[in-house]
Protein backbone atom coordinates (compact mmCIF):
# COMPACT_ATOMS: atom_id res chain seq x y z
CA UNK A 1 0.00 0.00 0.00
CA UNK A 2 1.04 3.60 -0.59
CA UNK A 3 1.84 5.53 2.58
CA UNK A 4 0.11 8.85 3.15
CA UNK A 5 -0.43 11.45 5.85
CA UNK A 6 -3.85 13.01 6.45
CA UNK A 7 -3.13 16.49 7.81
CA UNK A 8 -6.26 18.43 8.70
CA UNK A 9 -6.95 21.93 9.99
CA UNK A 10 -9.74 21.71 12.62
CA UNK A 11 -10.39 25.47 12.47
CA UNK A 12 -10.77 25.68 8.68
CA UNK A 13 -14.02 26.41 6.93
CA UNK A 14 -17.61 26.86 8.04
CA UNK A 15 -17.98 23.25 9.21
CA UNK A 16 -15.60 21.17 11.30
CA UNK A 17 -14.04 18.39 9.21
CA UNK A 18 -13.32 16.21 12.26
CA UNK A 19 -16.62 14.23 12.16
CA UNK A 20 -15.92 13.30 8.53
CA UNK A 21 -12.39 11.93 8.98
CA UNK A 22 -13.45 8.31 9.33
CA UNK A 23 -15.24 8.32 5.98
CA UNK A 24 -12.27 10.01 4.29
CA UNK A 25 -9.88 7.42 5.71
CA UNK A 26 -12.11 4.58 4.50
CA UNK A 27 -12.05 6.03 0.98
CA UNK A 28 -8.28 6.37 0.99
CA UNK A 29 -7.74 2.91 2.45
CA UNK A 30 -10.01 1.41 -0.20
CA UNK A 31 -7.91 3.15 -2.87
CA UNK A 32 -4.73 1.50 -1.57
CA UNK A 33 -3.41 4.12 0.86
CA UNK A 34 -2.13 3.37 4.36
CA UNK A 35 -2.83 6.57 6.30
CA UNK A 36 -1.55 8.30 9.41
CA UNK A 37 -3.50 11.27 10.80
CA UNK A 38 -2.20 14.56 12.24
CA UNK A 39 -4.23 17.53 13.45
CA UNK A 40 -2.70 20.88 12.50
CA UNK A 41 -2.24 22.99 15.63
CA UNK A 42 -1.00 26.17 13.95
CA UNK A 43 0.37 27.41 10.64
CA UNK A 44 3.96 26.70 11.69
CA UNK A 45 2.99 23.25 12.97
CA UNK A 46 1.32 22.53 9.61
CA UNK A 47 4.54 23.32 7.77
CA UNK A 48 6.65 21.29 10.20
CA UNK A 49 4.34 18.27 9.95
CA UNK A 50 4.48 18.39 6.14
CA UNK A 51 8.27 18.73 6.19
CA UNK A 52 8.56 15.76 8.54
CA UNK A 53 6.33 13.69 6.23
CA UNK A 54 8.71 14.50 3.37
CA UNK A 55 11.74 13.51 5.47
CA UNK A 56 10.03 10.19 6.28
CA UNK A 57 9.30 9.59 2.59
CA UNK A 58 5.52 9.61 2.73
CA UNK A 59 4.17 9.38 -0.79
CA UNK A 60 1.61 12.14 -0.24
CA UNK A 61 0.18 14.57 2.32
CA UNK A 62 -3.60 14.80 2.02
CA UNK A 63 -4.20 18.31 3.38
CA UNK A 64 -7.73 19.21 4.49
CA UNK A 65 -8.26 22.93 4.94
CA UNK A 66 -8.49 26.17 3.05
CA UNK A 67 -6.11 27.94 0.68
CA UNK A 68 -3.98 29.13 3.59
CA UNK A 69 -3.54 25.57 4.86
CA UNK A 70 -2.48 24.48 1.38
CA UNK A 71 0.09 27.28 1.33
CA UNK A 72 1.57 26.19 4.67
CA UNK A 73 1.80 22.56 3.53
CA UNK A 74 3.47 23.74 0.31
CA UNK A 75 6.19 25.38 2.41
CA UNK A 76 6.94 22.02 4.03
CA UNK A 77 6.87 19.90 0.86
CA UNK A 78 8.57 22.14 -1.70
CA UNK A 79 11.61 20.47 -3.22
CA UNK A 80 10.69 16.99 -1.99
CA UNK A 81 9.22 13.93 -3.70
CA UNK A 82 6.24 13.85 -1.31
CA UNK A 83 3.14 15.02 -3.16
CA UNK A 84 0.59 17.55 -1.96
CA UNK A 85 -3.00 16.27 -2.21
CA UNK A 86 -5.25 19.23 -1.28
CA UNK A 87 -8.76 18.32 -0.13
CA UNK A 88 -10.85 21.53 -0.02
CA UNK A 89 -12.26 22.04 3.47
CA UNK A 90 -11.92 25.79 3.95
CA UNK A 91 -14.02 28.85 3.22
CA UNK A 92 -13.05 29.98 -0.29
CA UNK A 93 -11.07 26.96 -1.59
CA UNK A 94 -9.90 28.72 -4.74
CA UNK A 95 -7.30 26.03 -5.50
CA UNK A 96 -9.94 23.32 -5.29
CA UNK A 97 -12.42 25.27 -7.43
CA UNK A 98 -9.80 25.81 -10.11
CA UNK A 99 -9.01 22.09 -10.02
CA UNK A 100 -12.69 21.27 -10.55
CA UNK A 101 -13.29 19.76 -7.11
CA UNK A 102 -16.64 20.04 -5.35
CA UNK A 103 -16.87 22.46 -2.38
CA UNK A 104 -17.57 21.07 1.09
CA UNK A 105 -20.85 22.48 2.46
CA UNK A 106 -23.78 21.30 4.58
CA UNK A 107 -25.73 20.46 1.44
CA UNK A 108 -22.69 18.70 -0.05
CA UNK A 109 -21.29 17.07 3.09
CA UNK A 110 -19.99 14.08 1.13
CA UNK A 111 -17.58 16.29 -0.90
CA UNK A 112 -14.60 15.63 1.39
CA UNK A 113 -14.89 11.90 0.87
CA UNK A 114 -15.53 12.32 -2.85
CA UNK A 115 -12.53 14.62 -3.36
CA UNK A 116 -10.30 12.31 -1.32
CA UNK A 117 -11.29 9.41 -3.57
CA UNK A 118 -10.64 11.56 -6.65
CA UNK A 119 -7.15 12.57 -5.51
CA UNK A 120 -6.26 9.06 -4.34
CA UNK A 121 -6.22 7.91 -7.95
CA UNK A 122 -4.93 11.12 -9.57
CA UNK A 123 -1.56 11.43 -11.33
CA UNK A 124 1.31 13.34 -9.72
CA UNK A 125 2.38 16.51 -11.51
CA UNK A 126 5.03 19.15 -10.85
CA UNK A 127 4.02 22.81 -10.44
CA UNK A 128 5.79 26.09 -9.82
CA UNK A 129 6.06 27.68 -6.39
CA UNK A 130 6.55 31.37 -5.77
CA UNK A 131 8.78 32.92 -3.14
CA UNK A 132 7.98 36.26 -1.53
CA UNK A 133 10.74 37.46 0.78
CA UNK A 134 11.94 33.83 0.83
CA UNK A 135 8.56 32.48 1.99
CA UNK A 136 6.83 30.02 -0.40
CA UNK A 137 3.36 30.60 -1.83
CA UNK A 138 1.38 28.44 -4.23
CA UNK A 139 -1.33 30.83 -5.48
CA UNK A 140 -0.83 34.54 -4.82
CA UNK A 141 1.23 37.14 -3.03
CA UNK A 142 -0.49 40.52 -2.80
CA UNK A 143 0.34 43.94 -1.40
CA UNK A 144 -1.96 46.88 -0.94
CA UNK A 145 -5.74 46.82 -0.75
CA UNK A 146 -6.40 43.05 -0.67
CA UNK A 147 -3.74 42.53 1.99
CA UNK A 148 -5.23 45.33 4.10
CA UNK A 149 -8.65 43.66 3.97
CA UNK A 150 -7.24 40.22 4.85
CA UNK A 151 -5.29 41.65 7.78
CA UNK A 152 -8.54 43.17 9.11
CA UNK A 153 -10.54 39.95 8.64
CA UNK A 154 -8.23 37.30 10.03
CA UNK A 155 -8.60 35.40 12.24
CA UNK A 156 -12.36 34.80 11.89
CA UNK A 157 -14.84 32.82 13.90
CA UNK A 158 -16.61 29.91 12.21
CA UNK A 159 -19.91 31.82 12.28
CA UNK A 160 -18.41 34.83 10.49
CA UNK A 161 -17.11 32.53 7.73
CA UNK A 162 -20.72 32.00 6.64
CA UNK A 163 -20.58 35.65 5.57
CA UNK A 164 -17.17 35.38 3.93
CA UNK A 165 -18.00 36.95 0.55
CA UNK A 166 -20.05 39.93 1.86
CA UNK A 167 -17.56 40.37 4.71
CA UNK A 168 -14.59 40.50 2.34
CA UNK A 169 -16.44 42.92 0.06
CA UNK A 170 -17.53 45.16 2.96
CA UNK A 171 -14.06 45.12 4.53
CA UNK A 172 -12.41 45.93 1.21
CA UNK A 173 -14.84 48.82 0.61
CA UNK A 174 -14.15 50.13 4.11
CA UNK A 175 -10.39 49.95 3.62
CA UNK A 176 -10.72 51.56 0.17
CA UNK A 177 -12.44 54.53 1.81
CA UNK A 178 -9.19 55.44 3.55
CA UNK A 179 -6.61 53.78 1.28
CA UNK A 180 -5.15 56.01 -1.41
CA UNK A 181 -2.64 53.59 -2.86
CA UNK A 182 1.14 53.68 -2.83
CA UNK A 183 4.01 54.75 -5.01
CA UNK A 184 5.84 51.63 -6.12
CA UNK A 185 9.04 50.94 -7.96
CA UNK A 186 8.87 47.56 -9.66
CA UNK A 187 11.79 45.78 -11.28
CA UNK A 188 10.56 42.66 -13.12
CA UNK A 189 13.11 40.61 -15.04
CA UNK A 190 15.22 43.74 -15.48
CA UNK A 191 12.31 45.96 -16.62
CA UNK A 192 11.51 48.93 -14.36
CA UNK A 193 7.98 50.24 -13.77
CA UNK A 194 7.21 53.22 -11.54
CA UNK A 195 3.67 54.25 -10.62
CA UNK A 196 0.94 54.79 -8.07
CA UNK A 197 -1.07 51.63 -7.41
CA UNK A 198 -3.96 50.48 -5.24
CA UNK A 199 -2.95 46.87 -5.49
CA UNK A 200 -0.18 44.61 -6.74
CA UNK A 201 -0.77 40.85 -7.00
CA UNK A 202 1.62 38.13 -8.12
CA UNK A 203 -0.42 35.12 -9.20
CA UNK A 204 0.40 31.54 -10.16
CA UNK A 205 -3.20 30.52 -10.84
CA UNK A 206 -6.08 31.83 -12.93
CA UNK A 207 -8.71 32.77 -10.33
CA UNK A 208 -8.79 35.51 -7.71
CA UNK A 209 -11.18 37.19 -5.22
CA UNK A 210 -12.42 33.96 -3.67
CA UNK A 211 -12.67 32.33 -7.08
CA UNK A 212 -15.17 34.92 -8.33
CA UNK A 213 -12.94 36.34 -11.03
CA UNK A 214 -10.51 35.11 -13.68
CA UNK A 215 -7.50 37.30 -13.07
CA UNK A 216 -5.01 35.51 -15.37
CA UNK A 217 -7.13 33.27 -17.65
CA UNK A 218 -4.11 32.00 -19.60
CA UNK A 219 -1.86 31.20 -16.62
CA UNK A 220 -0.18 27.81 -16.37
CA UNK A 221 0.98 26.19 -13.15
CA UNK A 222 4.23 24.81 -14.58
CA UNK A 223 5.57 27.33 -17.11
CA UNK A 224 8.32 28.78 -14.90
CA UNK A 225 6.76 32.23 -14.64
CA UNK A 226 3.99 34.12 -12.86
CA UNK A 227 1.93 37.21 -13.60
CA UNK A 228 2.33 40.42 -11.63
CA UNK A 229 -0.81 42.52 -11.86
CA UNK A 230 -0.56 46.24 -11.08
CA UNK A 231 -3.82 48.15 -10.54
CA UNK A 232 -3.58 51.94 -10.72
CA UNK A 233 -5.71 54.36 -8.72
CA UNK A 234 -6.01 56.31 -5.50
CA UNK A 235 -9.61 56.16 -4.27
CA UNK A 236 -12.64 53.98 -3.64
CA UNK A 237 -14.11 54.68 -7.09
CA UNK A 238 -10.96 53.26 -8.69
CA UNK A 239 -11.21 50.17 -6.47
CA UNK A 240 -14.84 49.59 -7.52
CA UNK A 241 -13.91 50.03 -11.17
CA UNK A 242 -11.18 47.41 -10.94
CA UNK A 243 -13.49 44.98 -9.15
CA UNK A 244 -16.25 45.21 -11.75
CA UNK A 245 -13.70 45.19 -14.57
CA UNK A 246 -12.38 41.87 -13.24
CA UNK A 247 -15.89 40.44 -13.04
CA UNK A 248 -16.42 41.32 -16.71
CA UNK A 249 -12.86 40.49 -17.87
CA UNK A 250 -12.37 44.15 -18.86
CA UNK A 251 -9.19 44.32 -16.79
CA UNK A 252 -7.48 42.34 -19.56
CA UNK A 253 -7.64 45.38 -21.86
CA UNK A 254 -7.83 48.21 -19.30
CA UNK A 255 -5.16 50.91 -19.34
CA UNK A 256 -5.42 51.04 -15.54
CA UNK A 257 -4.50 47.37 -15.05
CA UNK A 258 -1.15 46.07 -16.18
CA UNK A 259 0.03 42.46 -16.34
CA UNK A 260 3.78 41.83 -16.15
CA UNK A 261 4.93 38.19 -16.58
CA UNK A 262 8.05 37.59 -14.51
CA UNK A 263 10.51 35.06 -13.15
CA UNK A 264 12.07 37.45 -10.66
CA UNK A 265 10.68 40.77 -9.44
CA UNK A 266 11.39 43.34 -6.75
CA UNK A 267 8.84 45.82 -5.40
CA UNK A 268 9.84 48.80 -3.30
CA UNK A 269 7.93 51.60 -1.60
CA UNK A 270 8.92 54.49 0.64
CA UNK A 271 6.01 53.62 2.94
CA UNK A 272 5.33 50.27 4.56
CA UNK A 273 2.68 48.09 2.95
CA UNK A 274 0.60 45.11 4.05
CA UNK A 275 1.23 41.67 2.55
CA UNK A 276 -0.87 38.55 2.04
CA UNK A 277 0.16 35.15 0.72
CA UNK A 278 -2.36 32.51 -0.32
CA UNK A 279 -5.06 34.49 1.47
CA UNK A 280 -3.20 34.62 4.79
CA UNK A 281 -1.90 37.83 6.42
CA UNK A 282 1.90 38.09 6.48
CA UNK A 283 4.39 40.57 7.86
CA UNK A 284 4.75 43.42 5.38
CA UNK A 285 7.39 46.10 4.96
CA UNK A 286 8.81 48.39 2.31
CA UNK A 287 10.15 45.74 -0.04
CA UNK A 288 8.90 42.49 -1.55
CA UNK A 289 11.30 40.21 -3.40
CA UNK A 290 9.55 37.71 -5.67
CA UNK A 291 11.04 34.67 -7.38
CA UNK A 292 9.90 31.43 -9.00
CA UNK A 293 10.97 27.91 -8.17
CA UNK A 294 9.96 26.11 -11.35
CA UNK A 295 8.25 22.72 -10.98
CA UNK A 296 9.43 22.43 -7.38
CA UNK A 297 6.23 20.99 -5.87
CA UNK A 298 4.74 17.58 -6.59
CA UNK A 299 0.93 17.68 -6.56
CA UNK A 300 -1.79 15.08 -7.07
CA UNK A 301 -4.04 16.65 -9.70
CA UNK A 302 -7.38 15.42 -11.08
CA UNK A 303 -7.12 14.48 -14.74
CA UNK A 304 -9.78 17.06 -15.61
CA UNK A 305 -7.42 19.78 -14.29
CA UNK A 306 -4.44 18.87 -16.49
CA UNK A 307 -5.35 21.70 -18.90
CA UNK A 308 -3.91 24.01 -16.24
CA UNK A 309 -0.46 22.63 -17.04
CA UNK A 310 1.66 23.57 -20.02
CA UNK A 311 3.65 20.33 -19.88
CA UNK A 312 1.71 17.63 -18.01
CA UNK A 313 3.70 14.53 -17.09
Amino acid sequence: MRRGLLLYNPAAGRISVRPFLRGILRSLNAAGWQMDVVEALSSSHTTRAARQAALENYEAVFAIGGDGTIGHVTAGLMGSETALAPIPGGTANVWGREQGMKPFTWYRWWALKENARLLANSPAQYVDVGLCNERPFLMWAGIGLDALAIHKMEPRSRFVKYLSVPQFFATTVWEATFWHGMDLRVLADGKQIDGHFLLAVATNIRHYVGGMTLLSPDAFLDDGQMDLWLFSGNNMADAFRHFFDMLADRHLTSEQARCVPFREAHIESEEAFSLQMDGEPMLGGQRADLAIRARSLKVLMPRKALHLLKNPS
